[in-house]
C-alpha cells in the first residue's frame, strides 16, 4: 500500500465538520443586542494567526467556524413555543442574566431558577405525552424496545417531578443516546454570563464567585460588562489592547466564552497546515488519531497509517517545524494515540 500525506485534507473533497450551535439566550433585555458580536468569532483564531505567521507568512487563515452563535430574546413572562423549539435545536445554551437595575431590581439567581423551572416543565409535558403513547402500545402488544424506552422515560419523569433538571440525572452511555433524540431542554449543556454595569466591572470576579455558590455546580459562570464587550468586539485590533488596559479587562469575553463552550461541549481542536492554509478541526475529547483523521475525510480514517504530530506550544517555542524536528518533539503516532488540544497533525494514509 502506497503511503501518502494529507496535511490539510486538500483534494479529498471533504465536507466541513458538523457545526455546533450555542444559542445566546438573553433574559428580558438583560443585555444589549450588540453583545452577540462579542461572541461571533472563530475558535483558535489567535493561535492560527501565530501558526500561519510562523510557518508560511503568505498563508491564508481558514479556521473552522465550529461554534455558531445566534441570539434569542427570552421573556420569562411571555415566551413562545417557538422560543423553546429554538433552544431544543441548539447544542448548548449561553444564558445571559442581568446584574443591574433597569427599573426592576436585579435577581440573576431568581431569573435562572425561573428559566430552569420552565425547562423542567416543558420536559415533563413532552415526557408525559410520549409515555402515554408508549403505555397504550405496550398494553396492546408488548415490545422489548418500547418497554425499555418506557422504563427509561419513567425514570426521567420521576427525576423531573422531583424538581431536578435532567442534566443532573446520571445515565449510561447507551441510555443517554436513547434520550438524545428528545432534545430535552433541561439536559442541554448550559453556561451563564452575568452582565454587570461598567461601574462594577472591577468586582466582576467576585460577582462570579458569589453567584457560583448559589447556582448549580455543573454550570460555569462568568461576569462581564456587555456594553464594553460589544464595543471591544467591533474595535480595530490595534486599539483593543489599550482599551482593555484602560478598563482592566485581562481577556475578552469572546475568548473566555469560546473556551468555555468547548469545555462544556466536550470538544478540543487539532490543527493542520497545507501549502497555503491552516485549519482547526473540532473533535470530541478522548478521540483517537484514527477517528480524528475521519473529521478531515472518512477515507483518511479508513486508510489511516500514522500521524506526524507536534504540540502547538512546542511549535511556537521552537520556532516552527525545523526546530521541532531538531529538538526531537516532531513525532509519529499510531491509530490509538489520543489527540490533545492544540496538536498539529499531518495524517499519513494509504492510497
Amino acid at each position: 500500500m502506497k503511503e501518502m500525506a494529507y496535511p490539510c485534507g486538500e483534494g479529498t473533497g471533504n465536507p466541513m465538520p458538523e457545526k455546533k450551535r450555542v444559542l445566546f439566550v438573553c433574559i428580558e433585555n438583560s443585555c444589549r443586542s450588540q453583545m452577540a458580536e462579542a461572541f461571533a468569532h472563530l475558535y483558535a483564531q489567535d493561535s492560527l494567526q501565530a501558526f500561519s505567521a510562523g510557518s508560511r507568512p503568505s498563508g491564508q487563515i481558514n479556521p473552522q467556524a465550529i461554534t455558531v452563535m445566534a441570539e434569542l430574546g427570552y421573556d420569562l413572562r411571555n415566551h413562545s413555543s417557538k422560543s423553546l423549539q429554538q433552544i431544543r435545536q441548539s447544542d448548548a445554551v449561553l444564558l445571559v442574566l442581568r446584574h443591574f437595575d433597569n427599573g426592576h431590581a436585579a435577581d440573576p439567581v431568581g431569573d435562572f431558577q425561573r428559566v430552569q423551572e420552565e425547562f423542567i416543565l416543558a420536559d415533563m409535558v413532552q415526557t408525559e405525552g410520549r409515555l402515554e403513547r408508549l403505555r397504550k402500545q405496550n398494553a396492546l402488544k408488548p415490545q422489548p424496545a418500547l418497554q425499555q424506552e418506557q422504563a427509561l422515560l419513567e425514570l426521567c419523569l420521576g427525576h423531573l417531578e422531583a424538581g431536578s433538571p435532567l442534566a443532573t440525572l446520571t445515565l449510561s452511555c447507551e441510555d443517554d443516546k436513547k434520550i438524545r433524540g428528545f432534545l430535552f431542554l433541561s439536559r442541554k449543556p448550559m453556561m451563564i454570563v452575568i452582565n454587570c454595569v461598567e461601574e462594577k466591572l472591577a468586582g466582576a470576579e467576585t460577582i462570579s464567585l458569589q453567584l457560583r455558590e448559589r447556582l448549580p455546580d455543573h454550570i460555569p459562570v462568568v461576569a462581564a460588562c456587555g456594553q464594553l464587550e460589544a464595543e471591544l468586539a467591533v474595535m480595530p485590533q490595534a486599539e483593543q489592547a489599550e482599551f482593555m488596559a484602560e478598563y482592566g479587562i485581562r481577556e475578552s469575553l469572546r475568548g473566555r466564552i469560546i473556551r468555555l463552550a468547548y469545555d462544556t461541549l466536550g470538544l478540543i481542536s487539532f490543527l493542520t497546515v497545507g501549502e497555503d492554509e491552516c485549519r482547526a478541526w473540532p473533535v470530541r475529547k478522548g478521540m483517537s488519531a484514527q477517528e480524528a483523521a475521519g473529521t478531515i475525510h472518512t477515507d483518511l480514517s479508513r486508510t489511516f497509517i500514522r500521524a506526524e504530530t507536534v504540540s502547538y506550544e512546542d511549535f511556537i517555542r521552537l520556532d516552527g517545524f525545523a526546530g521541532c524536528k531538531k529538538a526531537g518533539v516532531w513525532r509519529l503516532e499510531g491509530k490509538s494515540y489520543i489527540v490533545q488540544d492544540g496538536d498539529i497533525m499531518s495524517i499519513r494514509a494509504g492510497s
